[in-house]
């Protein structure tokens, strides 16, 4: 996975495919989905959701250029898998997500894994962030939205970067949004598919 589908395709963060090379991903895809845990394709991890193509994970994380000083707001956890890449990566993740049956499956993967020592699951509207704990030095939403939410870019620490799929319900492009001196630009990564992002500042 790491040398075919990750370095092969311009990933070149070591860190990152590092965690990704450790980080034992079919413990975070349920069990009747394993023999895809590898594949070069996203996988349903049930409540209509997917665990992200591996490219992807590791593209995101790539982009937020950390260095392990970093406190990272996660939209989506899933079933916990990239929050643990960015655990690797990262001091703290916080890591929200929306459907409380899944919250549980992400904190209960990432503990039975060992993974779970600086990362918080929140059942909450990633859509909105979560204040109490912000400003954040990286985001990354890890589900397609319509534009940008301005709460996420509230939350940004400045300087700090975010990275969002942004476009139509189905067909996106992922921004990585850089915020620094006061100015905010973003530059386009890829095109890409994600399950929307559901919530007040999401799709309804």
């Amino acid at each position: 996975m790491v040398e075919k589908q990750l370095r092969r395709r311009g990933v070149h963060d070591a860190r990152v495919l590092a965690a990704m090379g450790e980080i034992p991903r079919e413990e975070f895809v349920p069990l009747e989905w394993r023999v895809a845990a590898y594949s070069d394709s996203p996988v349903t991890i049930g409540y209509g959701q997917t665990i992200s193509q591996p490219y992807m994970t590791a593209l995101m994380a790539a982009a937020l250029e950390l260095d392990g000083t970093e406190t990272v707001l996660e939209v989506g956890a899933g079933c916990g898998y990239a929050a643990a890449v960015l655990g690797a990566v990262a001091r703290r993740v916080i890591s929200l997500e929306l459907i409380p049956e899944l919250a549980e499956v992400a904190r209960q993967n990432l503990r039975r894994t060992g993974r779970d020592q600086n990362i918080e699951v929140i059942r909450a509207d990633g859509s909105l962030g979560y204040a109490p704990l912000a400003p954040y030095d990286a985001i990354s939403v890890a589900a397609g939205a319509p534009d940008l939410p301005p709460a996420l870019l509230g939350q940004l620490r400045d300087p700090g970067r975010l990275v969002i799929p942004i476009g139509q319900f189905e067909d996106q492009e992922l921004r990585v949004v850089r915020r620094q001196g006061g100015h905010t630009d973003y530059r386009v990564a890829t095109m890409c598919r994600f399950v929307p992002l559901r919530g007040g500042e999401g799709w309804t």
